[in-house]
């Protein structure tokens, strides 16, 4: 037996003898990046913060009184840092952006204002006009149409059994890419916003909506950004859910981690009212989770790990959803490098969105294929359960597609069908951006006959696979 064992072991690829060795390479230490976090003073070399020590900068209510708000105050914090080019280019291009100024002094400590332009975090939170492309023509400021699935004000109910509670419209700072600039911050001189006022009146109805619907389970409550609720009215609105017999999951989600991590560390009353609504749903038999939104490693510090880290002390579950963003995360390395650092600061890599269409932020948006080629290089460098579904949130209410699952994708027109037959019936089509296409299709986009006849083609071509395929699952 013995010897049978050792010539089965000899060929390639075959089974290992008892006794055999297979061992890895042993690793550097130093190779291993996602481990190492900026920590120390680091935001001691902006100029506004030089004097600020580590209890001032870890206070959260300093973090939001000291956030920048407009182009001067920016300028005020950088100082020299910059040339007055920059300023003035974000100057311009805040006249054409959807989204307010709101930029933490964390976030602002983290971007690298010795190259501002190719910095992934500034281009994520600051626009500049000269960086900034067309909308694409079939973009609408509501793409995803969860006003159109909203029975009351601020809750779109649009899968089966779970709904998108938007309890407010502010949030601790304010993304370029957001995808609710219909409704988030104040008014811009591109959008007139819908009000979505955290008022208990509003919040109400909502709740009566979700208790009369005993299909509901799951309840997302977003905004805005549920770090801006105060500790009580996460009390309320956790409490309120958990006394409905019908819901079994709540999922709390807050970009503030990835932004203003020390207010996990300092706004105690905040942490243990979620606590408390954690704790509560566990003896009931309901989870209760925290989901943020970590988009860039930069974005991961020391004092995010002892932020989360508290968290974890706890026993709160914690989820990640990024935005797939051109010139931010869209390559191989930086996903990798993302995934790794959740994982090591104790965060679920949970969705990587294909990045919707968002008015004033086409320069962010990448190709379908370049998620493809992504989530493929991302499997297997770690555990499963800390690997991310790439999902495309389908344009029209569709609701949420694995990249892969597409009816037909036609990477010379850029458009990809998706179904989604559990959600709503027919077709759902999204776009790669136009300057990712060639001169000859960029042309085409500019003329909307042209556009209808590609998107009609490509439908015409899902229906066809979509056919072909239920007909050959008829006949297995």
């Amino acid at each position: 037996m013995t010897e049978l064992l050792k010539t089965i072991g000899r060929g390639p690829g075959s089974l290992v003898a008892s006794g055999d060795k297979h061992l890895k390479p042993r690793v550097d230490a130093s190779s291993l990046h996602h481990r190492q976090l900026l920590d120390g003073p680091f935001w001691q070399k902006i100029p506004a913060y030089r004097n600020v020590d580590e209890a001032t900068f870890l206070d959260h209510q300093w973090q939001a009184k000291s956030s920048i708000t407009n182009p001067a105050k920016l300028l005020a914090a950088v100082q020299d840092l910059v040339p007055p080019a920059f300023i003035e280019d974000v100057i311009t291009g805040f006249k054409h952006a959807p989204m307010s100024i709101r930029v933490s002094p964390y976030l602002l400590s983290l971007i690298d204002w010795a190259d501002p332009y190719n910095d992934p975090l500034r281009r994520q939170f600051v626009p500049v006009a000269s960086k900034l492309f067309p909308d694409h023509p079939k973009l609408t400021l509501d793409s995803l149409h969860e006003q159109e699935d909203a029975p009351v004000a601020g809750l779109t109910h649009r899968y089966p059994d779970k709904a998108l509670f938007l309890a407010l419209d502010t949030c601790p700072v304010y993304c370029r890419f957001c995808t609710r600039s219909y409704a988030v911050g104040v008014d811009t001189d591109e959008v007139e916003k819908v009000s979505l006022k955290a008022t208990e009146d509003r919040w109400d109805q909502a709740f009566q909506y979700i208790g009369e619907r005993v299909e509901l389970e799951d309840i997302v409550v977003s905004g805005g950004d549920s770090y801006q609720l105060k500790a009580r009215q996460i009390t309320l609105i956790g409490n309120k859910l958990l006394e409905m017999p019908n819901i079994r999951r709540i999922r709390f989600a807050t970009k503030g981690p990835a932004v203003m991590p020390m207010k996990l560390i300092t706004d105690h009353e905040w942490l243990d009212a979620l606590t408390a609504v954690v704790e509560r749903g566990r003896k009931l038999h309901k989870e209760v989770v925290l989901h943020t939104h970590f988009n860039h490693p930069n974005e991961i510090t020391a004092i995010t790990k002892r932020a989360l880290d508290g968290v974890f002390e706890r026993g709160i579950i914690t989820r990640n959803q990024s935005v797939l963003q051109r010139g931010v995360n869209d390559s191989i390395e930086t996903m990798q490098l993302l995934v790794k650092r959740l994982g090591h600061c104790q965060v679920h890599p949970y969705y990587v969105y294909v990045h919707d269409l968002v008015k004033g932020v086409e320069d962010l948006r990448t190709t379908l294929q370049t998620a493809l080629d992504i989530e493929k290089a991302v499997r297997g460098v770690t555990a499963g359960f800390h690997t991310p579904t790439f999902v495309v949130d389908a344009p029209g209410g569709g609701g949420k597609r694995v990249a892969h699952s597409f009816e037909h994708y036609d990477r010379e027109t850029g458009i990809s069908v998706f179904a989604a037959p559990s959600v709503k019936p027919g077709f759902f089509v999204y776009f790669d951006p136009v300057d990712t296409l060639s001169p000859d299709i960029q042309a085409k986009w500019k003329n909307a006959a042209d556009q209808d006849r590609m998107i009609e083609a490509a439908i015409g071509q899902a229906k066809l696979n979509h056919a072909q395929t239920a007909r050959a699952s008829s006949v297995r």
